[in-house]
C-alpha cells in the first residue's frame, strides 16, 4: 500500500494505495465511505478522513539559485529542489469534511506530523475552515518534528526552520508541546526557542528507530504519552536517555 511507483509516467512517486482509495472513491461517489473501506481491508483502528469533500492540488513558489518556479501537484511539489517561498492548495476554501471539523472539536489531543513538512502536514493548516476547526478546538496541539530533512522539499531547512514556517503558516495556533529526538537537532535553544514562539515546551525522547530516519512505535508511543499525560515543567534535555 506503500509503495510508490518508480517510473518516468503519470504515476511517478504515487503510492499505491492512494490509487485504489481514488478507485474507491469513484466507485462509491463518497470519500469518507471510501476511506471506511480501505480501513476495514486494512484491519486499521480508528478512522481516516478527508480534509475536504473536493479534489485539491497542492501547489508552490519555489526559488532555486535566484530563480523562481511555480511547481503544481504534490508529487512534483515534493520533489522539487529549492527554498518553498510560498504554498497553497487549489481551491483554497473547498467544501471541508464535516465529520473532520467533528472529529477536532471532540478530540483530547490534535498531533502535527510526522511527515512531509510542506505536502502532509502543513496542508491541514491551509484550509481556513480546518485550520479554524484545529485553533478553536480545546484539544491539546502537539507537533512531532521529523527525523532527517527530506530530499527536494524541506532539504537545508533547520528543525527551527520547520517550526517557523508552521507558525507562520499559522500564526494563532498555540502548541503545547513540540517532540524532537536530540540525534536529529544540533541546536537545541534555536528550537526551544521557535518551539516557545508557538507557545510550546520542547520534549526531547531518543523516537528514532533502526535506520535512524524512522520513528520507533514504541518510543514514539512512550513520547506521546509523556505529552499527551505527562507535566512538562520539569521534562527536557536532561531527562534524554538511550536505551
Amino acid at each position: 500500500m506503500q509503495y510508490r511507483f518508480r517510473t518516468d509516467g503519470p504515476l511517478d512517486n504515487h503510492a499505491v494505495g492512494n490509487l485504489l482509495i481514488s478507485a474507491l472513491w469513484e466507485q462509491l461517489d463518497d470519500s469518507v465511505a471510501g476511506l471506511d473501506l480501505v480501513g476495514r481491508l486494512l484491519g486499521a483502528r480508528g478512522r481516516v478522513l478527508p480534509m475536504a469533500l473536493e479534489p485539491l492540488e497542492i501547489a508552490a513558489i519555489i526559488e532555486r539559485d535566484g530563480v523562481t518556479h511555480e511547481v503544481h501537484g504534490q508529487s512534483r511539489v515534493a520533489v522539487t529542489f529549492g527554498h518553498v517561498e510560498r504554498i497553497w492548495l487549489t481551491p483554497s476554501d473547498p467544501l471541508v469534511c464535516p465529520e473532520a471539523i467533528a472529529a477536532i472539536a471532540d478530540a483530547d489531543v490534535v498531533v502535527l506530523g510526522p511527515g512531509s513538512w510542506y505536502t502532509s502536514v502543513l496542508p491541514h493548516l491551509m484550509l481556513p475552515r480546518l485550520r479554524d476547526a484545529i485553533v478553536e478546538s480545546p484539544a491539546k496541539v502537539v507537533v512531532t518534528m521529523n527525523l532527517v530533512t527530506q530530499s527536494a522539499e524541506t532539504e537545508g531547512m533547520s528543525p527551527s526552520d520547520h517550526l517557523e514556517a508552521l507558525g507562520a503558516l499559522a500564526p494563532e495556533l498555540r502548541v503545547a508541546t513540540v517532540i524532537g529526538d536530540p540525534r536529529a537537532i544540533e541546536d537545541v535553544a534555536s528550537v526551544e526557542e521557535a518551539a516557545a514562539a508557538l507557545g510550546a515546551a520542547l520534549l526531547l525522547r531518543q523516537v528514532h528507530g533502526a535506520p535512524s530516519s524512522v520513528h520507533d512505535p514504541l518510543r514514539l508511543a512512550a513520547a506521546y504519552r509523556d505529552a499527551f499525560e505527562g507535566s512538562l515543567g520539569d521534562v527536557g534535555r536532561r531527562d534524554v536517555t538511550d536505551h
